[in-house]
């Protein structure tokens, strides 16, 4: 049962949704008619802004969904395969909003896919991503045409595939940011593995906030299957967060340690600097502290527990991948610049690229709102 089976709270849902959408359509009409120069606070000492970032939280989410939902049907754990369907619809619907923010980002997309097909570059990580973020949606596709057919052995080998696709194409992401050599804080091997633990921590955070709502009536219990299932997830969820913070600890201690050039600066600006409070407070605490408190007691560890366990995780990691983008770019490459401020660069994102950001995470919620009411997504509607 969806938790807006009530007309009202469903039309309420909607109006926001399509709200959130004309922001976003404003501001596309804003960048094509003045174009990015002029609207954008993206520099040539700080190219990637926050559109990026939105891409970022976007692609690890729908590699997260696509992950956890294989634990069901390409390996064989019971209670996770009747999630199959909604989270691979959620999956596809999230990388081509991703999809949707980095063009945005750029200048020319269309030119960009012609010559990504007719001049392929083989040496360059991006070209590999988005190759491998193509291949990964085609995957998708045909894993969620499947499971609607009830078509078992050919969602068995699409999930195969398609878990393939997605580690493969998501630790390149990773390779996007870990090769570039003069940018100290991303630089290392380290980011490819780093983004697929946490990609796993956004894909338990989704699955429990769509399970929750969906399976939400108006008053009528649970099912004791689902009420399982969310218990299994939230216990899931702890080994994730866990893992996900001693990732972040080794990602501070190398910054630290040594004084490394460029990256003990970056470093710090998390620490005590200007994204201090998003660390501590989005990322540390709504990302991870506040989600364990919750998901480790048996008391808390319920379906609505879960549920906000998910959102509060939610909102740390867009954070997290906000910082993550943002701070690589602070210290200046180029000696002699004149926007510095203690010693790094600034940015802020502009209205219009808050609007794009805004317009492009409910294009996503609105298509899966759709997907809901229109198409036979529970386990038993084949």
């Amino acid at each position: 049962m969806s938790a807006f089976n009530n007309r009202p709270n469903l039309y309420v849902w909607i109006a926001i949704l399509l709200l959130g959408m004309g922001v976003g359509v404003a501001g596309v009409i804003n960048v094509l008619l003045n174009g990015h120069a002029q609207v954008y606070n993206v520099t040539r000492e700080i190219p990637w802004g926050i559109l990026i970032a939105t891409y970022v939280f976007l692609v690890v989410s729908s590699t997260g969904l696509c992950l956890i939902s294989s634990l069901g049907h390409v390996f064989g754990m019971k209670q996770f395969e009747f999630i199959g369907k909604r989270a691979i619809i959620l999956a596809i619907l999230t990388l081509l909003c991703g999809f949707g923010a980095i063009a945005m980002e750029l200048n020319h997309p269309i030119r960009m896919g012609i010559y990504a097909i007719t001049s392929p570059n083989f040496s360059s990580a991006i070209w590999w991503m988005g190759t491998l973020y193509g291949i990964y949606l085609m995957f998708l596709c045909a894993e969620f045409y499947f499971l609607m057919r009830g078509m078992h052995k050919g969602a068995f080998t699409m999930g195969v595939l398609g878990f393939t696709a997605a580690v493969s194409a998501h630790s390149n992401l990773g390779a996007v940011f870990g090769l570039l050599e003069a940018r100290a804080f991303w630089h290392g091997s380290f980011l490819p593995i780093y983004f697929i633990v946490s990609a796993l921590v956004s894909g338990c955070a989704l699955i429990g906030m769509i399970v929750y709502f969906n399976h939400k009536s108006s008053g009528a219990p649970m099912p004791q299957k689902y009420r399982d299932f969310m218990d299994s997830l939230g216990r899931l969820q702890i080994l994730c967060l866990m893992t996900l913070i001693f990732f972040v600890i080794w990602k501070i201690i190398p910054g630290i340690y040594g004084h490394p050039p460029g990256k003990y600066e970056a470093t710090m600006a998390i620490i005590n600097g200007p994204f201090a409070f998003n660390f501590w407070f989005f990322e540390v605490l709504l990302g991870l502290v506040i989600p364990l408190c919750i998901l480790f007691p048996k008391t808390t560890r319920t379906p609505v527990g879960v549920m906000y366990a998910g959102l509060s995780s939610t909102v740390g990691i867009f954070f997290m991948r906000y910082d993550l983008v943002i701070v690589g770019q602070l210290v200046s490459m180029r000696e002699g610049t004149a926007e510095l401020v203690d010693g790094l660069l600034q940015y802020s994102p502009s209205a219009t690229e808050l609007a794009i950001v805004i317009g492009s995470i409910s294009t996503c919620l609105f298509l899966y709102t759709l997907a809901e009411r229109l198409l036979p997504l529970d386990p038993d509607e084949y």
